[in-house]
C-alpha cells in the first residue's frame, strides 16, 4: 500500500471511530498539517476547549500538548478527554510548580496572580486570574494601575505585558524553548529576503525581536490579521506548524516562516495513527483531583468575565 492510500485508511478509520465514540477532535494550530486535516476544530489551546465544551460530544481527542488537555477536562468534567501521546508535554508550562507560585505569594503579598494559560492545572489552581496570549495585555490595563502583578510562567510574555502597560509585575522565569529562539537577527534576515513583506510575531519572542515586528499577535490574532491584510506577504514568527492553517485559509498570499528552529518537537509527536490509537483504546485519560479542577477553572472563568468586559468597552 502506498502512503496516499495509507494515509486515506486511517482517515476513513478515524471517521470511523469519531462517529462510534462520539468524539470530537481538536487540533492545535501547531500540530502536523495530517492532524489539522482530520480535525473538527482547529485553533489555540484555550478557543478548543471553548469549542469542545459547546458540543455535545461524549470523547474530546486533544492533538497538542498535556496541558490543553488538562484545560479541556477543567472546563469540560463530564466527558473524557485523551491526549494520543502521553509524552507531548509543553516545557514552559513545567517550568512553574505550586509551590513556588505559593512562595512567590508570600513575598509579594496583595500581589494579583496572573497566570498564562499555557500551565499546569496546579499552577492555575494557585492563581487569581489566567489570560491568553490573545487578552493579557487588555486585562493587565484593566487592572487598577496601583495593583501589583505576580505574571507566571512566560517571563517573555510578562516583559511585553509590563513594558506596553508600565505596570509593577514580578516575573516568573520560565519561557517558551520554541519562541526563545526567535531572534532579532532572524527577523532583519528575513526582511532583507522579504523587504516588502509585514512581520507577524507571538507574544512568547523575546523583546528584543517583538520590537522588530509589524504585529504583536497571537496565533488566532494572525489568522484573523491575515485574512483582513492586503499584505501578500507576510513574515510568521511563531512555531512553523500555523503556517499550514494560514496557508490553507489564504492560498492567494505568501507566508514565510521565520526560521526551521522555531519548531516545537512536542507539537509534532502525535500523528495520525495516534489518533487511532487514543479511540480504539480510550487512551490516555486526562484527569486531575476535583479540588485542583474546581480551583484551576475558577480564574479561568474570571478570564472568560474579564474578556466580555473588555469586549463590551
Amino acid at each position: 500500500m502506498d502512503i496516499q492510500s495509507e494515509n486515506k485508511a486511517m482517515i476513513e478509520r478515524i471517521n470511523q471511530l469519531r462517529k462510534e465514540r462520539n468524539a470530537v477532535i481538536l487540533a492545535h494550530n501547531y500540530q502536523l498539517g495530517e492532524v489539522q486535516e482530520v480535525a473538527g476544530f482547529n485553533g489555540d489551546s484555550l478557543e478548543l476547549s471553548i469549542k469542545a465544551n459547546n458540543t455535545d460530544a461524549d470523547v474530546i481527542v486533544f492533538c497538542g500538548v498535556k496541558f490543553m488537555a488538562e484545560t479541556a477536562h477543567i472546563l469540560s468534567p463530564e466527558k473524557t478527554v485523551l491526549l494520543p501521546v502521553m509524552e507531548a508535554g509543553c516545557p514552559m508550562a513545567d517550568m512553574a510548580d505550586a509551590e513556588g507560585i505559593r512562595k512567590m505569594k508570600e513575598e509579594h503579598p496583595g500581589a494579583l496572580v496572573i497566570t498564562y494559560v499555557n500551565s499546569t492545572a496546579e499552577a492555575k489552581a494557585e492563581s487569581d486570574i489566567c489570560v491568553t496570549s490573545a487578552n493579557a495585555l487588555g486585562i493587565v490595563q484593566n487592572l487598577p494601575e496601583d495593583q501589583e502583578i505576580i505574571f507566571v510562567p512566560d517571563t517573555n510574555l510578562g516583559t511585553y505585558v509590563q513594558e506596553q502597560t508600565k505596570r509593577k509585575m514580578y516575573l516568573w522565569p520560565g519561557y517558551c524553548p520554541t519562541h526563545l529562539r526567535i531572534t532579532p537577527e532572524m527577523v532583519k534576515r528575513r526582511k532583507e529576503e522579504y523587504p516588502g513583506a509585514l512581520v507577524l510575531i507571538h507574544p512568547e519572542s523575546p523583546l528584543s525581536a517583538l520590537r522588530l515586528a509589524d504585529e504583536v499577535l497571537s496565533t488566532g490574532g494572525m489568522c484573523g490579521f491575515a485574512k483582513k491584510s492586503d499584505a501578500k506577504q507576510m513574515i510568521v514568527a511563531t512555531e512553523m506548524g500555523l503556517i499550514h492553517r494560514l496557508q490553507k485559509e489564504n492560498p492567494e498570499k505568501q507566508f514565510i516562516h521565520i526560521s526551521e528552529q522555531a519548531t516545537c518537537p512536542f507539537m509534532k509527536l502525535i500523528r495520525l495513527p495516534d489518533i487511532i490509537y487514543a479511540l480504539e483504546n480510550m487512551e490516555h485519560v486526562i484527569s486531575m483531583p476535583e479540588d485542583i479542577r474546581v480551583k484551576a477553572k475558577i480564574p479561568i472563568e474570571r478570564m472568560l468575565e474579564e474578556s466580555k468586559k473588555i469586549q463590551r468597552d
